[in-house]
């Protein structure tokens, strides 16, 4: 099932529900249906850039085991494949920051499921 984030600031966002629900779970928010209002911005916005930092931080050790199995399989011989790519925290939160980021200069909440 697909969220779609949207706000007069920004372009709406779709992701799937299960990705969402992390970042709306640190935030404090139902899945289903919310708001996040002008007032709300800073706290959500400080939270979700913490929150990116530190999975770049352990995004670079997992990087690093998947680049040695990459080249190692589990007989240590096999390099002609590599495992499917994982995309991070960072990578699907950020476009959402974004709107949150968009939304706190122009004043604009940003709602789902409505």
């Amino acid at each position: 099932m697909l969220i779609t984030f949207k706000s007069k600031a920004a372009a709406e966002i779709l992701m799937y529900k299960e990705h969402a629900r992390r970042i709306l779970d640190l935030l404090g928010k139902d899945p289903d249906q919310g708001v996040i209002t002008a007032p709300e911005m800073p706290h959500a916005i400080a939270v979700l850039e913490r929150e990116i930092g530190e999975s770049r931080a352990h995004f670079a050790a997992e990087e690093l085991q998947r680049d040695v199995l990459a080249h190692h399989g589990n007989d240590h011989d096999d390099n002609e494949h590599e495992p499917a790519q994982i995309i991070s925290f960072a990578t699907r939160a950020y476009p959402l920051l974004e709107m949150l980021r968009a939304a706190q200069q122009e004043q604009q909440p940003v709602v789902w499921g409505v």
